[in-house]
Formats: C-alpha cells, structure tokens, sequence
C-alpha cells in the first residue's frame, strides 16, 4: 500500500547531488538545486531509492565513471548531445511551448540545428536515461519507475518497449497547453506516445490534467489510457519554517527591515519570461501613476535568480527586466524613494527573510505548473501580507479564494490589484493570511508524495 516500504527508481534532469572539487583538489558534494529534489526527499527517507540523473559537472562525469555514488547514477552523455537536449529543445523549445511563450509570427523558427538537436541530442539523450534505467531493473525487476518532468517525454516509451510488465509513472511539473502544433507532427506524437506508456501520468491541477487528455486526443485521435491525475505540490512546512528562523535569515531580515519604507511589495522569481517580471514592473508604474497617494510610501523589492544565462532567450529577457526597472525608477524616483530595488542574484536566505516582511506578495507568472513562492512566502509571513495571484499559476486552484487573482497579461487589473491589496483592511488581510498559512500546513509536500504512491498502488491493482 501507500505506506509500504517500496523500491523506487526516480529518473530526472538533475539529481539530488553535485559533484565539485575544492581548492585543494577534494572532491565536494552539494545537494542539488531546485524543488524538485526538496520535494522528493521524502521519498529518500522512506524508501530504497535508486536516483538516475544527468552528470552535470565534470565532476559528476568523473562519478559516473565510477559507478555513482550513495544511490545515485549519473549518466554521462556526449557533450554535444547534450546541448542540443538542453539548450535547444529542453529549454527554450519544450519550456516556451509549454508555457505558451513563443510569439507565433516571429518564432520559433526549427531550422536545420534544431531538427539536429532533436534527434542527436533530446533523442540521444532520453535513449541513454532510458537505458540507464533497464539497467536498474535487470538488478531489481519489481522497482517503480518514476519519471520527471519535459526533459524525458520520450524515454517512458522506450522502457515499455523492452519491458512491457514494469510499474511507470511520469509527474510533470510545468504546465500542459492545448496547442502542440508549434512542433511538428512527428516530434508532438512522440512527447505523448511516451508519456502514455506510464501506467500513471500526473500534474500538478485538474486545469494541467484536462488538457493533456484534451491534447492525447487532439494529436494521437484517442484519449489518454494510463491513470491521469493531478496532485499540487507543496513544500516541507517543519523544514522551511525553522529556514525562515535562522540566524542567516533573521540577519537578511533585519537588512530589509531597516530599509523598507511604509509598504513593502515583494516578488520572488528566476530571470524567465514565463514569471512576467517585465509586465510585472509596468503595472507597478501604472499603479503608481493612477495612485499618486501611494508615491514615495510603497516599494517593490525584486529578488531573482539567474536562470539559463546562456540560453539567448534568457539573456534578452534579463536586459529587458533590468531596463523595465529602470524605467519606472527614473520616471518616479526621488532622492528619498526608490520605487523598485532590483536584486539578481543567487541568495535564497535572502528571499527567504523577504517573505517575512511583505505586505504585497506579487506572483503574476504568464503560466506555471504551481509555484512554490506562492506557498513558502504566506507561510512565514510575519504581516498578513496580501497575495496578489495569477489566475494562471497552478497555485491558483488551490489558494485563490484567499489572494486578490488578476489576469496576467492585465497591465490595469494587476494595477488596481495592487491598490486594492495595500489598501485591504487589517482584519480580511488577517484572515487571507491565516487561511493561506492553514492550507500550505495542512497540505504538504509529504501529502503530494502520499497522493502520488497511492495512484501507483491504483494502477498496480
């Protein structure tokens, strides 16, 4: 049953560990980023866990060539290959698609170089994860195989192929669009060929799950025929509320404090066009300008991650949130008032000590399979802050009656959003915050994984 020890082999991208040397040549592991891996640690804890990834570092490469390491096997793939996997069809073609990015008259345009990456590199690729995980289940027949996410579409086909009777499920953590014909014909049946050779393939919503139903219909002329479902995945609440009490945190926190103004509006993101951080900053001016009251009282703090600085997609989308925000300071900024303080950078704790302080939280993301600011920021928010919420990020389904929800692509309505959550009285800001922090407890990651090995017990029976 669901808690019953079992053998699970998990199958993504990245895995739970990194491998580097030191100054001195040592070698040093890092637990792996992005939360995925938080959200599967459970799993690790509860049961045998063989953990298939992608060697990332020469490093890992050097580990892989050593067999892994502590339950984990990276596959070492050519370097070309990879590249095209990742840096073309991974990310930006799967991503923008998924995300419904691409503006249709101008791009994408699949040229020669993408046709090879597709099929020396996204093929390759899920060929190597595919045979990495055969090798896994001659040693131990009766594992579950537990594919994630865009990167590996095709290698649950490939498995079933050689192994017909073996347990395969898929979670896919972005979102599902109705509209696959931006790949062609042969590429988008075989993204849903292979995922519907799992015995389960799951999402984070209903909204995600009906879709690709839609969708297997759409492109194969039949509905889906594994269990397709939807789980909403959440966070470690014990975990990051002691994270939230640090003295790392407490001292970024105190920082911010000491600079923050009357109101605080806060947004947390990567550096990616699928977060809105550029709109995001024009409706900030256009509330401003519609709301001269509140010049020189609120502030929006921006802290975000870098994100696939390589990728060309990505370093254009960095310059223009940096002159998005240039354009509102210079426009209203006095000597005493800097209406938006940008910060990229990789600094987690920091974030982490700004979800305490907010008064506004804006997540108004284009799409999103969840998002996790959404639930980690309430949660250790210290000042009823306010969650202003696109209606397009899986989160929604699941905290929207307690957040002020806007269109994101409603320059307007996310302005008037942003006025009607600083000017909320206390006592509703009180009792939004109290649900949203209720519902994140209540509804953990330990649930998500919970919901998850139960759909797997459904399908084996």
């Amino acid at each position: 049953m669901a808690g019953e020890r079992r053998s699970l082999i998990v199958v993504s991208n990245r895995g739970p560990v990194s491998y580097d040397r030191d100054a001195a040549g040592a070698r040093v592991e890092r637990r792996g980023g992005g939360g995925l891996v938080t959200a599967l640690r459970g799993l690790v804890a509860h049961h045998d866990v063989t953990w298939i990834a992608s060697a990332i570092t020469e490093e890992d490469r050097r580990v892989a060539a050593e067999g892994g390491a502590g339950g984990v096997v990276l596959v070492a793939h050519d370097q070309s290959a990879y590249d095209g996997y990742y840096n073309t069809v991974a990310n930006p073609l799967l991503w923008f698609a998924q995300h419904s990015l691409w503006p249709h008259e101008s791009a994408p345009e699949l040229d020669v170089a993408t046709h090879r990456a597709w099929s020396e590199g996204y093929v390759r690729v899920n060929e190597n994860f595919a045979a990495a995980v055969l090798a896994q289940l001659d040693q131990n027949p009766a594992a579950t195989v537990f594919f994630h996410d865009y990167h590996l579409y095709l290698a649950p086909a490939l498995v079933r192929a050689a192994r017909p009777d073996a347990m395969l499920a898929h979670f896919v953590h972005i979102p599902w669009p109705g509209d696959w014909s931006v790949l062609p014909e042969a590429w988008r049946r075989a993204v849903h060929e292979g995922l519907l050779a799992n015995d389960v393939v799951a999402f984070h919503t209903e909204r995600w799950a009906r879709s690709f139903r839609r969708s297997c219909d759409d492109v194969l002329g039949q509905g889906a025929r594994p269990r397709v479902t939807h789980h909403p995945i959440s966070i470690d609440v014990s975990e990051f509320e002691a994270l939230a009490m640090s003295d790392e945190v407490c001292a970024h926190e105190a920082e911010i404090a000491a600079g923050r103004g009357e109101k605080l509006i806060v947004r947390v993101d990567r550096v990616d066009p699928a977060k809105n951080v550029v709109r995001g900053f024009h409706a900030f001016g256009l509330f401003l300008e519609l709301h001269e009251e509140w010049r020189g009282r609120v502030s929006m703090l921006a802290l975000l991650d870098p994100s696939r600085e390589t990728i060309p997609q990505y370093a254009a989308y960095r310059e223009a949130i940096a002159a998005a925000a240039s354009a509102v300071n210079e426009r209203f900024a006095t000597d005493e008032w800097l209406p938006v303080d940008l910060r990229i950078a990789d600094d987690f704790l920091q974030s982490v000590a700004a979800y305490k302080q907010y008064d506004v939280l804006l997540v108004n993301a284009v799409y999103d399979g969840m998002n996790l600011v959404a639930k980690e920021a309430p949660l250790v928010n210290a000042r009823d802050g306010v969650l202003v919420l696109s209606e397009n990020a899986g989160a929604y389904a699941e905290l929207g009656e307690w957040a002020v929800g806007v269109n994101p692509f409603d320059l307007l309505g996310q302005a008037e959003a942003l006025h009607e959550a600083l000017s909320m009285p206390e006592a509703e800001r009180a009792r939004r915050a109290r649900h949203l922090k209720a519902h994140v407890r209540a509804n953990d990651v330990a649930r998500w994984l919970r919901g998850m090995l139960a759909d797997l017990d459904a399908a084996a029976a």
